[in-house]
């Protein structure tokens, strides 16, 4: 089995961490397994901090002891209440969710506890604590840094864990990203449809049609590839999973369209010759805020004048992507190395500071990437003797279940948001 955590160089049985919470493997979860070193004075700070900010939330947090706080709503459990101080008191958000991967908090509704605290991200930590926030947050390694080697490394990390692992909870597609529905709720059911309407609207948008040549930055397992030369179009697929392109080379062969689309093992900066229209979906997340401007004035440089690139992004708040662009999170840690969400205003920037393209259009639907969590993290959970099958343990279960809760609970508060952006290069005059 692969995870998205490095191993621990001293092996051992899984053992529990305290009374009431999950079995955990040291050699996989090393961090997980052992809690880390918190003094007495930081933990009851830390708890005093958090009790603070539970007491005004809209939460039922009920304590092991048998104390509550929150003013009603959504059940949180905390069933080791020292773990669970200790390690937000010592590693921050990156604490709480090991916490909730070791079993010392729970929820009956993971969704709805996240979604209440991502509502109040902004307001969870006292001001004069956000402003030392350089001092107290973990900083991000620098082996993660997007260079061309580190992004093979941190793509790997994620998209190759297996295959089969992803196809066991997204839909036939294999697409692992927003999908466009026609309303809600909707049905596991019509999620390829969804899918498809909105890899239809961004070819649309890149006005793709019989004979127009393709960049796509981000193969995924092929799915915008096949449809993209299903158009008549001719598609250069670039991806850094070895997975994702053994299995969308394997996809397009299946459709009959070898002939029009192929898939590279290859970095986006290392992508030559021009192209009528590029399209990347959910790649500049990975790309990183020092390599922004690099990204797009490669859209700019592949793209022929009169071309068009069109993005699908996840964005943030631009002041809590300023807060946070340096600093180490949960998410960078476990699921995403090296993944940082832009802001509307740093996109808008980026494009205008550093290339000849101008945005003409973006749409926002953050409601629809909200629902199309929800469908895969039920369809992940219901296939839990699967993914056991596999070789993934109850820790791995537990951190990729609080991963689609997490950002299921980020798109429905409105913190998060997805946006389809179409750029255009101007022709020159004649």
């Amino acid at each position: 089995m692969r995870t998205a955590e490095p191993r621990s160089a001293d092996a051992g049985q899984t053992v529990t961490v305290s009374p009431g919470t999950a079995a955990v493997d040291p050699a996989r979860w090393p961090d997980v397994a052992s809690q880390p070193s918190a003094s007495r004075a930081r933990t009851a700070v830390t708890a005093a901090v958090v009790h603070r900010a539970l007491r005004r939330l809209p939460l039922h947090v009920r304590f092991a002891d048998g104390t509550s706080l929150g003013k009603g709503g959504p059940a949180l459990d905390v069933h080791d209440p020292k773990a669970f101080h200790g390690r937000i008191g010592s590693q921050g958000l990156v604490g709480f969710g090991e916490s909730y991967m070791a079993g010392e908090w729970d929820a009956p509704d993971p969704v709805a506890v996240l979604t209440v605290l991502a509502a109040n991200a902004a307001e969870l930590i006292p001001a004069p604590l956000q402003r030392l926030r350089g001092l107290w947050a973990p900083r991000r390694p620098r082996a993660q840094r997007n260079t061309p080697d580190g992004s093979r490394t941190n793509i790997s990390r994620h998209y190759d864990l297996s295959n089969d692992l992803f196809a066991l909870f997204l839909d036939d597609t294999l697409t692992y990203s927003s999908a466009l529905f026609r309303g809600f709720p909707s049905d596991r059911d019509l999620l390829a449809a969804a899918q498809h309407r909105k890899i239809d609207r961004l070819l649309d948008l890149a006005d793709v049609q019989e004979g127009t040549k393709v960049l796509e930055i981000g193969t995924g397992w092929g799915e915008l590839a096949i449809r993209t030369a299903a158009r008549g179009a001719h598609v250069t697929s670039l991806t850094l999973s070895r997975e994702q392109r053994d299995l969308a080379r394997e996809r397009v062969a299946a459709a009959g369209l070898t002939d029009r689309v192929s898939v590279e093992l290859c970095d986006y900066r290392e992508a030559r010759g021009t192209y009528d229209a590029v399209v990347s979906v959910e790649m500049i997340e990975a790309v990183g805020a020092e390599f922004w401007p690099v990204y797009f004035r490669t859209l700019d440089e592949r793209l022929v004048p009169g071309g068009r690139a069109v993005l699908q992004a996840i964005t943030m708040p631009h002041e809590r992507m300023l807060a946070s662009r340096n600093t180490f999170t949960w998410i960078q840690k476990y699921i995403f190395p090296g993944g940082l969400l832009p802001s509307v205003e740093a996109v808008a920037e980026t494009v205008r500071d550093h290339t000849r393209l101008a945005i003409t259009r973006r749409d926002a639907y953050g409601a629809h990437y909200a629902e199309t969590l929800r469908l895969w993290r039920e369809r992940f959970t219901e296939r839990t003797d699967e993914i056991t099958a596999l070789g993934f343990d109850e820790t791995f279960r537990r951190m990729w279940t609080f991963y689609l809760a997490y950002s299921e609970a980020g798109f429905r508060s409105g913190y998060l948001d997805v946006q389809q952006y179409l750029l255009t290069k101007e022709a020159p005059a004649r």
